[in-house]
């Protein structure tokens, strides 16, 4: 049996592990092992090969990102900066048809560009802002879309754990994906609220009868309280970064240190709170750094068994072209994202992809901008949105069905689907600023 073929029965089994319900990366680490086991005819040369692999992830300067941002991500949801995003977005779009939709984007946008965590915006908005929409005359379905729908802009508008995750994978410089997320993000939070503002005029059985005269306005001094820090936060951290003052790294630092400095200051943190949010980062941090190890081991066994290789010939062979290649990778991320997980997915398609489109001179900024994209349109896509998920499990509403939230999030799908076509037809989009 050839390499190739073991890479390809690696592939297959890891593909049943986890459709049978192992964790991801315990699948990935176990049929790598096996497959450079069955390559190289030596469990010792494999192990000591896939430790190396560890190794070399752990000792990466950017790991370190990691668990800084979501640090910042999980201080910053605790100190309650969600709802002060929530109350400054709502006073800008308040007079708009659908406002409260609208502000709901906006402030999950101002949200996402200090913590890069869907999950977090899920859970935080799904608190906030559905029983204010609901309570205004929204009808629950779209209340829950406009949540599960605008909750996946942490994942493109920089700071973004899935952009950090791209860049360690496909060792790209974590600050150009940063910059590169900016136009497609805000071009998301525009679509998402032209969107909003269109089925409130056209299609008002589905939206509800919202009636938003009675939201009481902010005075200035209020107004200015709540967006100080949050604005403080994003020119410190991202400011930093375009600036060149800070890199990614020592960006991260510096906004975990500045929303521990205002959570305490402010008076919203606590020591038990602040243990919570450690306790959390540390979890999550845990997580995301075992599923980068693996991921380094999987590379490893697919770099020795050819098969990225391998691939890359068929599609040449196929004649499939430039837009063939990309246009059935979106398409199988997509599919994919339907039942898997994002971190999931990028893991194990971004390593056997990329050998396949660095030949074709592909820039790899734009093709993590674009996966990036297509996995976030899972999040909101039965049967394992987990966007959908995140919002059930926080609302804890029996009169509030999956299916109620899946439908409400349809639209949104559809309006990321056409944000990704312009991306994928003008990829100054995500690429202008950087040039």
């Amino acid at each position: 049996m050839t390499p190739f073929d073991i890479g390809l029965l690696s592939l297959l089994a890891m593909g049943v592990a986890v459709m049978a319900g192992m964790f991801v990366p315990i699948a990935l680490m176990v049929c790598s092992f096996v497959g450079v086991w069955a390559i190289k005819g030596s469990p010792v040369l494999a192990s000591k090969l896939l430790a190396l692999a560890a190794n070399d992830a752990i000792s990466s300067y950017f790991f370190g990102v990691v668990p800084l941002f979501v640090l910042m991500g999980f201080i910053v949801s605790e100190a309650g900066f969600g709802r002060d995003a929530f109350d400054v977005a709502n006073a800008a779009f308040r007079r708009l048809k659908g406002g409260l939709g609208v502000g709901t984007v906006g402030a999950n946008a101002i949200f996402a560009a200090i913590t890069g965590i869907s999950i977090a915006s899920a859970a935080v908005f799904t608190k906030i802002a559905v029983p204010q929409m609901i309570r205004h005359g929204y009808t629950p379905r779209f209340a829950t879309g406009v949540v599960a729908g605008s909750s996946v802009l942490g994942m493109m508008i920089p700071p973004s754990l899935l952009l950090i995750l791209f860049g360690i994978l496909a060792e790209q410089s974590i600050g150009d994906l940063f910059i590169a997320g900016i136009g497609p993000g805000l071009l998301l939070a525009i679509f998402f609220s032209l969107g909003i503002v269109a089925m409130a005029i056209f299609t008002p059985r589905f939206v509800g009868s919202p009636d938003e005269a009675d939201i009481p306005s902010l005075p200035r001094s209020e107004l200015l309280k709540k967006a100080l820090p949050i604005a403080s936060l994003i020119i410190l951290v991202l400011g930093g970064i375009y600036a060149g003052i800070f890199t990614p790294v020592e960006a991260g630092a510096m906004g975990a240190i500045g929303a521990l400095v205002l959570g305490f200051a402010m008076g919203r943190l606590t020591l038990k709170s602040l243990w919570t949010v450690l306790v959390e980062t540390g979890l999550v941090t845990a997580t995301v750094c075992f599923l980068i190890i693996a991921a380094q081991m999987y590379s490893r066994m697919l770099a020795l068994s050819g098969v990225p290789a391998g691939l890359g010939s068929l599609a040449t062979d196929a004649e499939l072209g430039y837009w063939g290649i990309i246009l059935i990778y979106c398409a199988i991320v997509i599919a994919m994202g339907m039942i898997l997980d994002s971190s999931s997915i990028m893991l194990i398609l971004v390593p056997l992809m990329l050998p396949v489109v660095i030949p074709m001179n592909i820039d790899l900024i734009w093709f993590g901008i674009i996966t990036v994209l297509a996995v976030e349109i899972g999040l909101l896509t039965p049967p394992f949105g987990i966007s959908v998920y995140v919002i059930k499990a926080t609302l804890d509403d029996p009169n509030i069905t999956l299916g109620d939230i899946f439908k409400g999030a349809a639209p949104f799908a559809l309006i990321m689907l056409l944000v990704l076509g312009l991306v994928l037809a003008f990829p100054a989009i995500a690429t202008g600023l950087l040039r």
